[in-house]
Order: C-alpha cells, then sequence, then structure tokens
C-alpha cells in the first residue's frame, strides 16, 4: 500500500446518483414468500425483484387501490 496517493486527477463517480439507499420497509409474511419463491424461478435476489416492481409502479405512475373494510365487530 502506499503512502500517498494523487487523486488530483480524479472525478466523481458517476454513478453515484444510482446509488440504493437502505430502508427497513414491513411486509407480510405471504408477499415475502411470493417474492422469494420467483426470486429462486429466476435467479434474482428477492429484494431486488421487489425493487424492480416497485420502480415499475413508480414509473407507470401506478397506485394502490385502497379500499378499506372495517373488520365485523368493529365501531
Amino acid at each position: 500500500m502506499r503512502k500517498h496517493y494523487d487523486f488530483s486527477h480524479a472525478r466523481p463517480n458517476p454513478y453515484a446518483r444510482r446509488l440504493k439507499r437502505p430502508v427497513t420497509i414491513r411486509l407480510d409474511q405471504p408477499t415475502i414468500a411470493y417474492f422469494k419463491a420467483l426470486a429462486e424461478e429466476t435467479g434474482i435476489p428477492y429484494q431486488t425483484l421487489i425493487n424492480l416492481f416497485l420502480r415499475d409502479c413508480a414509473v407507470a405512475g401506478r397506485r394502490p387501490g385502497l379500499r378499506w373494510t372495517p373488520a365485523k365487530g368493529a365501531a
């Protein structure tokens, strides 16, 4: 290893904007199982598949159907 490195001709990473950011997200068990099974089929990691799916939804401007049905016996 060198004692000194010359970064005077270095340039910024052109891919830095595209780097992924870790987040915490809570998903239900059937959703995780679905993506893990799909990962086994395709050989693509399940977190990558979830990211691809969410990105596709964002690009297409899809919105989830938000219909709230109260549980029976709830006030």
